[in-house]
């Protein structure tokens, strides 16, 4: 599933853009080995709860009870795993729950809600699901995508122009679109080192990707790894679900949280004023550099061998 791929593309990324020895790739495999039998497959497939979703906080309910006159606002969820909400134990603590719950408070409205998700997509498969989005499109869009791009053997740009074309797509249908780009692979605590700093690496570079190629397709980017990585990264055991790779209802919870105000202004419901600009790093993420924590410990060294100075 997403872990052994992941893990796979981590390894691949590093043989090929590193030329690894003998030695070092035979570090890296065992190590991915290792991380795949610690998190294990899903236990499960993830939850469904499509279905009208009331501002009440009522739903799913069946279409036949919402009030005759009123249209739903039709909500698609596409992508993969972290879309499809797999590690939430509840379906109220599925992201597209969550979103669509939202919008329907902020709307206060009935929100439709249709999840084409599936575990294990990579964006090279995500045409078939804008295919089925697209036969009765809704109004808006949110994907998820990208962690499984690892193991399709493509270039970060190719797998971003993969994504920017289901973009247009929708885009040129009316559809408004919202993707929060490829998380951070390095905050996967059972991947080991330096095989999570190689995922790290890849996963960010696919993220800055998508967010210029899906902004240039007509698309809002969202950067997950930028706004979410210190919550992962500092609090694991409360924001990943057991298998200690896929989020837990709390982590979905966070995500939902900065998608929904994009979600709205995207469709022209957002009542909060201008939203700040997304970061294109995060502080967290800018701090785990090797020339960062290099800084940061001559600095520290500095400190402890002259106490004093700075301070008259």
């Amino acid at each position: 599933m997403i872990a052994t791929k992941a893990l796979r593309l981590a390894l691949l990324a590093a043989g090929t853009a590193g030329g690894l020895s003998g030695a070092a790739y035979g570090l890296l495999n065992g190590q991915a080995g290792h991380a795949r039998r610690v998190i294990g497959p899903p236990i499960a497939e993830p939850l469904r709860a499509d279905g009208v979703h009331l501002p009440t906080g009522v739903g799913p309910v069946p279409r036949s009870e919402v009030p005759e006159g009123v249209r739903p606002l039709e909500v698609a969820v596409l992508g993969d795993s972290s879309a499809a909400g797999l590690g939430a134990n509840f379906p109220s603590e599925l992201p597209g729950v969550r979103v669509a719950q939202g919008l329907a408070e902020e709307l206060d409205g009935p929100v439709a809600l249709t999840t084409h998700a599936i575990v294990g997509a990579t964006t090279r498969e995500l045409s078939a699901q804008v295919d089925a989005a697209l036969r009765q499109p809704p109004e808006v869009v949110l994907i998820i995508i990208g962690a499984n791009d690892v193991t399709s053997k493509l270039p970060v740009s190719r797998c971003a122009e993969l994504l920017a074309e289901q973009v247009r797509r929708l885009v040129e249908a009316d559809v408004k679109v919202v993707v929060g780009t490829c998380p951070d692979l390095g905050s996967i605590r059972p991947i080991p080192q330096p095989l999570r700093s190689v995922a790290s690496r890849w996963s960010i570079a696919l993220a800055r990707a998508q967010r210029r190629s899906v902004e240039t397709a007509g698309g809002y980017a969202v950067p997950l790894a930028d706004l979410l990585s210190p919550e992962f990264l500092t609090r694991p055991a409360e924001f990943f679900s057991p298998d200690r790779f896929h989020p837990s209802g709390a982590g979905y919870e966070a995500a939902a949280e900065i998608l929904l105000p994009v979600m709205c202004m995207a469709i022209g419901a957002w009542q909060g004023g201008p939203l700040p600009p997304a970061p294109t790093r995060s502080e967290t993420a800018e701090a785990r550099r090797p020339t960062s924590r290099i800084v940061a410990h001559l600095n520290r060294r500095l400190h402890h061998h002259n106490p004093g100075r700075g301070l008259d």
